[in-house]
Parts: structure tokens; C-alpha cells; sequence
């Protein structure tokens, strides 16, 4: 289990395969799991891997309370998908260990637990939370225009990218290419979402991030639903 070597092409690859359906690196709120595999990427990485780029920039932005996120952090093997060979140090350690039987268990195996069993804690806090919620649920219907640098930008690419945002709360919907003058046409993208969760702020954050691709985002339309 392992991402690889993550200040490679290669294992940022895996990665940005991996958060494809997810937002997270474990569960679905930020947590130890996501600092330990932020740290291991060397920088933001390249607008092409679209999932990693977003997932990176939303971590970031927890920069000043990550040690305050939930869980127990681990080893940078622990994490990321069971097919892929663990190639840090402490995996390799690991891998060395592996005959050594220890009966009475280590600290480690004892955090181990501890954090599932948190995690799990949190798992059942956000569906009773989830299911409290009264029926009624203030939504908006947005219309953005996300403009792209010039006539020679990949506009499918661009799209993609919007996309690949994420968020509970938000439902992407019908897209369109618009001219806008000079061979150049901008994407006009609906989306719904669900007031208390998702607002406009946070979606030109995420989708200007994508600055390779995107030059602006503006709201062209907003209706309560």
C-alpha cells in the first residue's frame, strides 16, 4: 500500500488516480492522513493532474490548523491504494519486520486502533448529523463563466478541471463554449448548490487554482431554487 515516491511524475500520478472519487485521503473530512501526504509532496503539483492540484490547494489551506485535524498520523505508506508497492523507508522497515511476531503488540499497533476507532466515531457523528438534518435544505442554482487565457487554451482540459472540484453540497450540471471575441470562447457551467455548504467565494478559489487553464471566474447568474 503507497503512493511511491511522491516527488516524482510517477507517484504523483497514483495520487491524483486515487483522490479521482475522493476528497480526501481517508474518510470524508480533512485529517492527519492528508497532512502526512501533503508533506510528502515536494509542491503543488502540475495543472494537468487536475484531482491532485485541487485536493493540494484545499489542504493548503489548512495550513495553520493542521496539527489540530482529527486522527493519528502515520507512516506515508499506510495510506493511498493497496496495489501500489510501498517504497519509503519506513516501508521497507516494515517489510523487514514482517517475521519478527511481537505478542503483546506495539505502540504503533495501539495508535492504529485508536485512530480507527475515531475515525469510526466520526464516521457515525457525521451520518446521525446527516440524518438530523431537517428536509427542507436552502439551494441555489449558479451560472459561472470561467474565462481561459487565450484562444489556445484547452477548453475540454479547462472543463475537466472544473469538474474534478468537489464538495458536499455541490452538484455540477449542464456546460457550453461561448464566444467571447478573438477566437476566444469561455465556459459557462451550471451548478447547484447547497447554500450552508458551498458558496461562490470558495468556488472561484478552487477554480482559479487551476491557473494554467483559468484566467477569471465571474457569476453570471444566481437563483435561490
Amino acid at each position: 500500500m503507497g503512493f511511491g515516491d511522491l516527488k516524482t511524475p510517477a507517484g504523483l500520478q497514483v495520487l491524483n488516480d486515487y483522490l479521482a472519487d475522493k476528497s480526501y485521503i481517508e474518510g470524508y473530512v480533512p485529517s492527519q492522513a492528508d497532512v502526512a501526504v501533503f508533506e510528502a509532496v515536494s509542491g503543488p503539483p502540475p495543472a494537468d493532474l487536475c484531482h491532485a492540484l485541487r485536493w493540494y490547494n484545499h489542504i493548503k489551506s489548512y495550513e495553520k490548523e493542521k496539527a489540530s485535524l482529527p486522527g493519528v498520523k502515520k507512516s506515508l505508506g499506510k495510506y493511498g491504494p493497496a496495489s501500489v508497492e510501498d517504497t519509503t523507508a519506513s516501508g521497507a522497515a516494515d517489510a523487514k519486520d514482517d517475521d519478527d511476531i511481537d505478542l503483546f503488540g506495539s505502540d504503533d499497533e495501539e495508535e492504529s486502533e485508536e485512530a480507527k476507532r475515531l475515525r469510526e466515531e466520526r464516521l457515525a457523528q457525521y451520518e446521525s448529523k446527516k440524518a438530523k438534518k431537517p428536509a427542507v435544505v436552502a439551494k441555489s442554482s449558479i451560472l459561472l463563466d470561467v474565462k481561459p487565457w487565450d484562444d489556445e487554451t484547452d477548453m475540454t482540459k479547462l472543463e475537466e478541471c472544473v469538474r474534478s472540484i468537489q464538495a458536499d453540497g455541490l452538484v455540477w450540471g449542464s456546460s457550453k463554449l461561448v464566444p467571447v471575441g478573438y477566437g476566444i470562447k469561455k465556459l459557462q457551467i451550471q451548478c447547484v448548490v447547497e447554500d450552508d455548504k458551498v458558496g461562490t467565494d470558495m468556488l472561484e478559489e478552487q477554480i482559479t487554482a487551476f491557473e494554467d487553464y483559468v484566467q477569471s471566474m465571474d457569476v453570471a447568474a444566481f437563483n435561490k431554487i
